[in-house]
């Protein structure tokens, strides 16, 4: 078995249902408030993959009271942590490095942000620093990709 990150061993000691997944939110939340700002809901998370659902309220409105491109960003970027903390394992860490955003279309319902690595990780592999991208769809309720997102992690040995 795979050593697990501390943030992924918690999210699998919580029930997998609504309450698991709100409790390791408001956690999530809680460690980098930032992220509150949508408030995010951790749907699905586990190695390669991680699914992060925010509703569309005043909060990330723009002045078209469509759903915020930067808000948006913020989903992606919490889709990629969880992705990354679920993925990495305890003899590696990792930081974000650089975004690349497309604004494909406006959004104007919740979003749903899925997160994936662009290309495999072999982690036995990364001996040095190595860029590793995360690609991260955001659909909105009809499945419309909205924005896309190709998030590059720094992962090095730990």
């Amino acid at each position: 078995m795979t050593p697990e990150s501390p943030t992924y061993a918690l999210r699998k000691r919580l029930p997998a249902n609504r309450l698991g997944n709100a409790l390791f939110s408001l956690g999530m939340v809680a460690r980098v408030p930032y992220f509150g700002t949508v408030l995010p809901l951790v749907q699905e998370m586990r190695p390669g993959y991680c699914r992060v659902v925010a509703p569309k309220w005043f909060g990330v409105h723009n002045h078209l009271g469509t759903f915020h491109a930067i808000a948006a960003c913020n989903l992606a970027e919490a889709a990629m942590g969880m992705l990354m903390e679920a993925t990495t394992p305890p003899t590696h860490r990792w930081i974000p490095k650089a975004m690349n955003v497309q604004y494909l279309a406006k959004a104007t319902t919740r979003l749903t942000a899925h997160a994936e690595p662009a290309e495999p990780i072999d982690f036995d592999a990364l001996t040095e620093g190595t860029d590793v991208v995360i690609s991260v769809r955001v659909c909105d309720t009809a499945g419309t990709e909205v924005v896309h997102a190709d998030i590059t992690t720094w992962v090095t040995p730990a």
